[in-house]
């Protein structure tokens, strides 16, 4: 029994060291590639091409930082990784049998897309909410954002900011407009799928609620 406890003591010593210093070399180090990047290219066809360019946070469009915070958290600088009111906000309409939604911070989702792997379940939960807390506690607000606007999924086989702009306006990422940066925010919920030019009517809808909650967030960047 001893053996077994000393040889846990060890391995979560060397989980706890080792994801640390990975959040902390993350920390100053572009983040070129992601599990789900190659998850989504071992699920990909023969014709399947990965698309991604990492940018500074300076050379990505205030509008879309801003569209894509008031698109998936609109507390992101108030909240230290989770918003506990919009988890009970989420609970409540799951209970009430509305579509299921999910209630995760831009910090919760930076922390699977850049360390972890998309399908659900418990344990996923728990690794995420653990590099949650590190990516917090060691990563500005800024490099949060930045690290998030440079590997989420924004298209098939589009990841990050540049890339989207370019697949889906054919122009940098510096030079999003207030409603195209609205546009590619509008199709996060199911980025494979949906599209952002030509927009479907659900799609427009979605770009108009997002560019109106963007007129009503207040000052950004934020202070």
């Amino acid at each position: 029994m001893k053996i077994i406890i000393r040889a846990f003591i060890k391995l979560l010593l060397v989980f706890v060291i080792g994801s640390v210093s990975w959040v902390a070399l993350y920390k100053v180090v572009d983040v070129h590639y992601t599990p789900l990047m190659a998850i989504r290219y071992l699920q990909g066809d023969a014709d399947y091409r990965l698309r991604h360019q990492w940018r500074n946070l300076d050379k990505i469009s205030s509008q879309l930082q801003l569209a894509i915070i008031s698109a998936e958290d609109q507390h992101f600088f108030q909240h230290w990784g989770f918003d506990f009111q919009a988890i009970q906000q989420v609970l409540q309409s799951n209970a009430k049998g509305k579509p299921l939604r999910g209630g995760s911070t831009i910090s919760q989702q930076s922390a699977k897309n850049i360390f972890l792997w998309p399908q659900r379940s418990w344990l996923r939960k728990g690794f995420e909410a653990w590099f949650t807390v590190l990516i917090e506690v060691l990563w500005s607000k800024e490099r949060i954002l930045e690290v998030y606007l440079n590997s989420i999924e924004m298209g098939k086989g589009v990841f990050g900011a540049q890339a989207a702009s370019y697949y889906w306006f054919n122009k940098s990422a510096a030079k999003l407009s207030r409603s195209e940066a609205a546009a590619i925010a509008a199709i996060l919920p199911n980025p494979i799928k949906s599209r952002a030019k030509p927009a479907s009517r659900y799609i427009k809808k979605r770009q108009a609620w997002i560019i109106k909650q963007m007129r009503n967030y207040g000052r950004f960047p934020h202070p």
